[in-house]
């Protein structure tokens, strides 16, 4: 049998020592991370994994796409697909940053204890990547979603582009003080924080009381938490009547997930692991 290669084009100077990690963990026999890829110079590689294997064997070469910048990997990922063409493709994984297999643990976990349909999500620091690709899958469940930024311009503009990628109906809300950040979880079912690092956006007061709150979660594992009051070991850990999540809380799942992505890209040559895809296994391993 042919060993399992994966191509790692990554969009920064150094290949991510984490996706590479979790590569061989979930199966891979050999990877070759590649740094500073752009969607020009994309191309030949991805000639050098569709042409080189005969049709039976194309199954044992896969690409992931990686990176901190979820913008620029998203336009290596569509050249990557738009250079496949018949059978004369490979399996791809799409998870800049980590935004696909951390959003959709998140939000499957959540799901898992709140009905979500018709509920009010609201996503504190929702501009990075974790957060756009939460607020677009907690959208897949019938929530309404809001974004809040330091700047509204931006939580508009990034919304928007949320609503572009994935139909959906996104909005914004202001997020620049501490004032407008619990003015706009007011009557929020559901607040997850996806902010920098270091960066304290709601405090325990703000939400302790708010008999409207269901679910809080906090994708940061780095202390202190962007939400006061919430352990990162929290999962679906019961808080004043509330459901609360910690990054390590759902960060096991977000593991599992990746791992068996990367599994699952080996299992033929036409596989597609975006958002959608990665949410929908996601569900069926929480």
């Amino acid at each position: 049998m042919s060993k399992k290669l994966l191509f790692q084009f990554d969009t920064d100077v150094t290949p991510s020592v984490f996706d590479t990690v979790v590569a061989y963990d979930g199966g891979v026999d050999h990877v070759t991370g590649i740094s500073n890829v752009t969607p020009e110079n994309v191309l030949a590689m991805v000639d050098g994994c569709i042409y080189t294997r005969p049709p039976k064997e194309k199954q044992f070469t896969g690409i992931f796409v990686g990176g901190s910048s979820l913008y620029e990997g998203q336009m290596v990922f569509d050249s990557v697909k738009n250079r496949f063409f018949s059978n004369f493709r490979v399996s791809v994984m799409f998870d800049s940053n980590g935004s696909n297999t951390t959003a959709a643990a998140a939000v499957a976990n959540i799901a898992r204890v709140c009905e979500l349909h018709g509920k009010k999500v609201v996503i504190l620091g929702g501009t990075g990547p974790v957060g756009q690709r939460a607020a677009a899958l907690f959208a897949s469940e019938g929530a309404e979603v809001f974004i809040t930024s330091r700047s509204i311009e931006k939580a508009e503009k990034v919304s928007n582009q949320v609503n572009t990628r994935f139909s959906t109906t996104c909005g914004a809300l202001p997020g620049e003080t501490h004032q407008d950040r619990v003015s706009s979880i007011k009557d929020a079912s559901v607040v997850m924080a996806t902010g920098a690092s270091g960066v304290l956006l709601l405090e325990e007061s703000d939400w302790i009381s708010n008999k409207n709150i269901e679910v809080l979660c906090d994708a940061n594992a780095m202390p202190p938490l962007g939400i006061q009051g919430i352990e990162m070991n929290d999962k679906a850990t019961d808080r004043n009547g509330k459901k609360t999540f910690g990054a390590i809380g759902f960060g096991g799942l977000k593991i599992g997930v990746h791992r068996e992505c990367i599994s699952r890209l080996f299992l033929n040559n036409n596989t597609i692991f975006d958002a959608e895809e990665i949410y929908k296994l996601a569900k069926e391993m929480v």
